[in-house]
């Protein structure tokens, strides 16, 4: 068989189903690739006697009724796997390995998939670069120069070079969606609370979300189905009928209303990125949708409102790292406090300090009420934005980033620069919508560029339906040359 590894996850799942392959010639096959590619650097740890234990498993007793029959998977290293290092991309969690599962990945073993490893990540999913890892930078398959992006930078990278048939990320502000725009993939961020956030490493508890990260439409409905789904450990978990995502799969979209908001044209805007745009309205056009110009005046708080929200969280959730219960400890200091703040600074890398720092201010006594209750404020008015277009359209269509990939070192310089990577996805963490970002063509480099498509609350099925009429009509096919190996 040609090589099966740069086939989707639908096609992989037919061959094993039909025995053209079995888990375990699979599993090897994906070894191999990573261990052929340890330049881009996506792994943190490996799993490979264990999976090709499970793998052998599977074989002497198949379940073919399973939505990932046999499926070998790496997932990023912000969900907690039993028995298995779990870093968050962090040396303060260096040593940490969980003794428990995280729902997400529990419901995807559940489901005939085992794991293959653990994927490099940004510093407690903290950038849009995969440049804030304790364990050093990822590389984008797509050129040996360019960040992948991030937070779920390992996860894109991975997948875009076929060392796992699709995986797993987590979205707080564009984590999933930015670095499936660098690297020619797709990748859903949830409604807020489809997938359970138990055994996760919190970044933000009020925006943090999984996700699944594929190649193709289908193998996200096929992710999304076996991975959401109702869990009372975690009090946001929406308990609703698991729905079948990847069997009500359906290109027909005519008559839909698709909304193009005005506020989401910046300023310098590469000309590429409005031109990718355009294609993108006219696909969808062609296709019998209808477009809508809409107005999401309160977008342009997006980023000051989620820069302030997420610091605020981030610096609570990780008042628990101090060297005490778990992780990393300073040998230094000679009191309980001097150990804290040794712990802490030895332990955390710059960006999750600028952070923490951030969030203690805005939270402080005196600056509560000016920054966080403001902020708080400001986000409603964004998700009232998005519920009063809603209530006249079915989706909404905008680029997924403001640029392609950029180069390794470019921007780590520059934080606020960074941060406005994330200007088109942050709104949507804000109001707890889904989005999904579909590769939709090159710049004029033939890096990958992204559009996203933005649903009402628990309206995934529409968008994967959309995307996936988009999928067939738009031509981009992810042409990368395997010049690590």
């Amino acid at each position: 068989m040609a090589d099966i590894t740069n086939q989707s996850l639908n096609e992989i799942i037919e061959n094993v189903k039909t025995k053209k392959i079995s888990s375990r010639e699979l599993t090897k096959a994906y070894i191999k690739n990573i261990e052929n590619a340890k330049k881009l650097n996506a792994f943190v740890t490996t799993t490979f006697d264990q999976a090709l234990e499970n793998a052998k498993q599977f074989d002497n007793k198949p379940n073919f009724d399973q939505l990932l029959p046999g499926i070998p998977l790496a997932v990023k290293d912000l969900f907690c796997t039993e028995n298995t290092k779990t870093t968050a991309g962090s040396n303060i969690l260096n040593n940490f390995i969980p003794s428990y599962e995280s729902t997400v990945t529990k419901n995807l073993w559940g489901n005939g998939s085992f794991l293959l490893g653990k994927l490099n990540c940004d510093e407690f999913a903290m950038g849009s670069s995969n440049e804030t890892s304790h364990y050093g930078n990822v590389i984008n398959p797509v050129g040996d120069q360019l960040v992948p992006g991030g937070s779920s930078g390992g996860s894109s990278s991975a997948l875009a070079a076929d060392l796992t048939p699709a995986t797993i990320g987590t979205d707080t502000g564009g984590s999933i969606r930015q670095p499936a725009s660098f690297t020619g993939t797709v990748g859903l961020k949830p409604t807020y609370g489809l997938c359970s956030r138990w055994g996760i490493v919190a970044f933000a508890s009020s925006l943090d979300q999984a996700g699944p990260m594929t190649k193709t439409i289908k193998d996200c409905a096929i992710m999304l189905e076996s991975m959401s789904g109702f869990d009372e450990k975690d009090s946001t978990s929406i308990n609703k009928k698991k729905e079948q995502y990847s069997k009500n799969l359906k290109d027909n979209i005519k008559g839909l209303k698709i909304g193009i908001p005005k506020e989401y044209r910046v300023d310098n805007m590469p000309k590429e990125i409005d031109e990718l745009w355009e294609k993108g309205k006219n696909i969808l056009k062609d296709l019998g949708a209808q477009l809508i110009d809409i107005s999401l005046p309160h977008t342009k708080y997006a980023l000051p409102t989620y820069y302030i929200v997420a610091p605020a969280e981030a610096s609570s959730n990780l008042a628990r790292y101090d060297g005490v219960r778990y992780g990393y400890r300073s040998k230094q200091g000679k009191d309980l406090i001097e150990m804290y703040e040794k712990t802490r600074s030895e332990g955390f890398g710059d960006e999750v300090k600028r952070r923490i720092l951030i969030g203690t201010y805005v939270l402080s006594s005196g600056y509560y009420d000016a920054y966080y209750l403001k902020a708080q404020k400001v986000r409603q008015l964004i998700k009232k934005d998005f519920d009063d277009s809603f209530k006249k359209i079915d989706a909404i269509l905008t680029p997924s980033t403001p640029s392609s990939a950029f180069k390794i070192g470019e921007k780590t310089n520059d934080p606020v620069s960074m941060y406005l990577n994330d200007i088109f996805t942050v709104p949507v963490n804000l109001a707890g919508l889904p989005a999904l970002s579909l590769p939709a063509g090159v710049d004029k480099k033939g890096y990958p560029l992204g559009l996203q498509l933005i649903g009402k609350a628990l309206d995934e099925q529409k968008i994967l339906n959309i995307g996936y009429a988009f999928e067939k009509n738009c031509g981009f096919k992810n042409e990368i040359k395997k010049w690590w190996s």
